[in-house]
């Protein structure tokens, strides 16, 4: 055993644990936790320019990369700051360890600066919350926080470090220190029997895909199960990316707001639906007599508390889903070469067809330029190990309509919580986990707005990425949503900019801030040079090594297609036309993507 200050061991065992990458302010109250990780050497750190910032870059790293990544801030304020993040990452699933700097001990009770109880705070948004009162208890329950973000269904945790415990010295040998085993419950076979037998009583058989199957890292286990079976699989947003958009069996997104045409109505032709790692979100379900009528439902999970959460299925089963889906194939391997899997190819080369068919249009020609033709010129000019951010708002539900996916990882989305501001930290969190690989990140203005001061830290430590700003200076989806009221109410970004007249009355001048804090910025008003202006991105990319901003000035008011039933989205006027009105636009995403003809029109 070695005597060395608490917050040195905390260093050691963050090394041990796989989380070396961290996000954050220093202060005060946590400078003994960076003084410790300046002298391990091996914990990079990353100075965000807000607390928040910082929590989403943190949990952007851990989507991107399935590790933990951390948040760190002193007390007080940074600890308040974090709990956007927090919720974000609890939301969906997500592992992420925030250490918050706090005042001594002694002075808990006695209303010290900057001395808040984020424990009480905190506890709501995370898996685990404790304020470290002794520092002999410092490895034990830094041991107990990995293990619980890493069992069952993951999530974050904060850890609350007052500064003498952290100055305290203790005796540690990291050598005797081990990670703790994470807890991943796994279906028995007598339980993966049942689904069997359920699922080939079917005619119309169904899988979603959730962000479980991400999480476990289970999507090439996936697309190998659904091909032995020969049935469809729908990702839900969370799982984009498990089975790729152009794979025959990905049968589409089904939900409210973020699905395809296609993927809706395969769904509401099934008769039987697998449903793994997933938790039946509302978005996702609408109502719950459409949904659920005329089909049987198999929900497996991680969290035993999900299954029933929003119905009850004909059968849930507790598991971690790799291990079940390990388990789905082993038996189905066995039951196919004793010839008893049904043939599903006609049911599966129905979903297929309407991958051919039901699309909206997008080849629109429109100045100012309407969203769906960004979409299908992202879908043009970025790769197919393109990785997309997102978060919220009518950019984020007509990109997950639009845009396609090939792998998982590869759709980074704060899907439940859907904070404004989140996806420019986050996507330097991607960035700084992917280095050298091609990350984009999709905003409406005023999602970009809100954090917009933390692209600095992609010019300060050289993460380079895209920033697609799609820009109709408005809250487009809260203006959407007000029609029903028939008012159109403090939803408007636009005003004459006195200083940059070339805004035309849509107020901020996006591409003077995001120069002004060290980036590049491209601005595009013509549906037809939008090649041209994501190539223009790309290079001043590679050449500076910082983020650039790519706005594309948009119509002030587009209406994205959703509804309030499966069976009943509204397609508004200008979306109704089918693929064979323009049969000349025709294919360039489709014929790039390997998807069927008719993936534009």
């Amino acid at each position: 055993m070695t005597k060395m200050r608490a917050v040195d061991a905390i260093a050691l065992i963050l090394e041990k644990e796989g989380a070396t990458e961290a996000f954050g302010l220093p202060g005060a109250a946590i400078n003994p936790l960076y003084s410790a990780m300046k002298a391990h050497g091996g914990i990079r750190h990353t100075l965000a320019r807000h607390v928040e910032g910082a929590s989403h870059m943190a949990d952007g790293y851990s989507r991107a990369t399935g590790k933990i990544g951390l948040c760190l801030g002193t007390s007080g304020p940074a600890g308040t700051d974090m709990i956007t993040g927090l919720y974000a990452a609890i939301a969906d699933s997500i592992p992420m360890l925030c250490i918050t700097g706090q005042a001594p001990t002694d002075k808990l009770h006695k209303e010290d600066f900057q001395a808040v109880d984020i424990e009480s705070i905190a506890k709501p948004v995370t898996k685990y919350a404790v304020t470290i009162l002794e520092p002999g208890l410092v490895p034990g329950t830094f041991a107990k926080a990995f293990q619980i973000m890493r069992s069952a269904r993951p999530g974050p945790v904060l850890l609350d470090l007052p500064i003498n415990v952290q100055m305290a010295e203790i005796e540690f040998d990291i050598d005797a220190y081990e990670p703790l085993k994470a807890d991943k419950p796994a279906a028995t076979r007598g339980q993966i029997d049942k689904v069997l037998d359920m699922l080939v009583a079917a005619e119309r058989p169904m899988i979603i895909a959730g962000g479980g199957v991400i999480n476990a890292n289970a999507s090439e286990q996936l697309v190998e199960l659904a091909e032995l079976l020969n049935i469809p699989v729908t990702p839900t947003l969370m799982g984009w990316g498990a089975i790729p958009d152009d794979h025959r069996l990905q049968s589409g997104m089904v939900g409210l707001q973020t699905h395809t045409r296609y993927g809706n109505v395969s769904f509401l032709a099934s008769d039987f639906v697998l449903g793994l790692g997933n938790r039946w979100a509302n978005r996702h379900t609408g109502g719950l007599d459409t949904y659920r009528k005329g089909r049987k439902f198999v929900h497996i999970d991680i969290e035993g508390t999900q299954i029933g959460r929003v119905f009850s299925p004909d059968l849930g089963i507790i598991s971690d889903a790799a291990a079940a889906i390990d388990l789905l194939l082993e038996v189905a391997r066995e039951r196919k070469a004793a010839g008893s899997l049904p043939d599903y190819s006609a049911w599966a080369d129905q979903c297929t067809e309407r991958k051919s068919t039901l699309h909206r249009k997008t080849n629109f020609e429109n100045i100012p330029i309407k969203p769906q033709r960004v979409y299908q010129e992202m879908n043009n000019f970025f790769g197919r190990d393109t990785t997309y951010v997102s978060t919220i708002g009518l950019s984020q539900i007509a990109g997950a309509q639009m845009l396609h996916v090939y792998g998982p990882r590869q759709w980074i989305n704060a899907g439940q919580a859907g904070p404004l501001g989140w996806t420019g930290p986050a996507a330097l969190g991607v960035a700084r986990a992917l280095p050298g690989k091609s990350v984009v990140a999709l905003s409406g203005d005023y999602d970009f707005q809100f954090m917009i001061e933390e692209l600095a830290v992609g010019a300060q430590f050289k993460l380079p990425y895209i920033h697609v700003v799609v820009n109709n200076s408005y809250l487009g989806l809260i203006r959407q949503s007000q029609r029903p009221f028939e008012m159109d109410f403090h939803v408007s970004l636009g005003f004459e900019n006195i200083n940059s007249p070339e805004t035309n009355g849509y107020g901020v001048d996006h591409l003077k801030v995001a120069e002004g804090l060290g980036c590049k910025a491209v601005r595009v008003t013509d549906p037809s040079k939008l090649a041209e202006g994501f190539a223009q991105a790309q290079a001043l990319m590679e050449e500076h090594q910082v983020p650039v901003v790519v706005e594309v000035i948009l119509e002030r008011i587009t209406n994205i297609s959703m509804g309030a039933e499966l069976d009943a989205v509204n397609e508004f006027e200008d979306l109704a036309e089918a693929a064979e009105d323009a049969p000349s636009a025709v294919a360039p995403m489709g014929t790039k993507a390997g998807l069927p003809v008719g993936a534009n029109v």
